[in-house]
């Protein structure tokens, strides 16, 4: 009985310092993809948007954060940690890239009179 509490005594720091490291992972992820966000929006034009978008990934963060599963097995972490990647990566739309207008067609070159006929001689 006595080496069953020892057991318990031991294991409960290391299952907390587990979800500590977890949720300082996603942590990390959440600093990366908020720099990404704010080094795109300050290559583009900026607009009222660029403050929503923020506000929506700060707000998915804060969700992610409370949402770190005591409960989840230890190897089922690393499927939540991409989890939460993906969720964040999905609120990035692809920049806009607008193509210039076609420049308008050259005109044909103008047909010397002794170049010889594409078409045979009729009959």
């Amino acid at each position: 009985m006595r080496t069953i509490l020892v057991l318990l005594l031991v294991a409960m720091p290391a299952l907390a310092q587990e979800l500590e490291v977890q949720r300082a992972l996603i942590q990390r992820d959440q600093q990366s993809a908020e720099f990404a966000l704010q080094l795109r929006q300050s290559q583009e034009t900026p607009s009222p948007h660029h403050l929503v978008e923020r506000h929506r990934l700060e707000n998915l963060s804060s969700q992610q954060l409370l949402q770190v599963g005591k409960h989840t097995p230890q190897e089922l972490r690393p499927y939540e940690r991409q989890k939460s990647a993906d969720e964040r990566v999905l609120l990035f739309a692809p920049p806009v890239v607008r193509a210039r207008p076609a420049a308008r067609p050259r005109p044909l070159p103008a047909q010397m009179p002794h170049a010889a006929s594409p078409v045979g001689p009729a009959y």
